[in-house]
């Protein structure tokens, strides 16, 4: 899956910036572009975690080179930008993709730091895991 939306990523950055979607208000349409760029890079870097789940074995080092995968892919794409006619590469553009995969990173860590995925590293491993999180009845007073 995270192939496929680099991929994706490519296709559109190849295009001019207003060949999918212009909206009527330039400020507006402005604005949710360069919103995006927050979470484009951070919709990629959890795909790559999403896929490093399947394999049973996601630590702290797997999420950090996930991370740095998803920040160079945002570096790339603005590499290529620069040589696509009617698009600009920035390094504003470059320091939002890399804001939204730290942002996702930094959950994304603190959820694993807190054994939040163990249920799903179980699942891909074959394994069943004992629910941590059940609460205890309530004792009326």
């Amino acid at each position: 899956m995270p192939i496929a939306y680099m991929i994706i990523i490519f296709i559109l950055s190849s295009l001019p910036s207003n060949a999918v979607v212009e909206l009527p208000d330039a400020t507006i349409d402005a604005f949710i572009k360069e919103a995006l760029h927050l979470v484009e890079f951070a919709i990629l870097y959890v795909l790559l975690v999403l896929a490093a789940f399947t394999t049973g074995k996601f630590s702290r080092k797997t999420n950090a080179v996930l991370a740095v995968i998803a920040i160079l892919y945002g570096l790339s794409d603005e590499i290529h930008q620069a040589f696509v006619p009617y698009r600009s590469a920035t390094v504003i553009d470059f320091v939002k993709d890399t804001l939204g995969v730290l942002a996702a990173f930094y959950f994304v860590n603190r959820a694993h730091a807190k054994n939040r995925f163990d249920w799903i590293l179980a699942y891909f491993a074959g394994k069943t895991v004992k629910k941590r999180y059940e609460t205890s009845p309530v004792k009326n007073r």
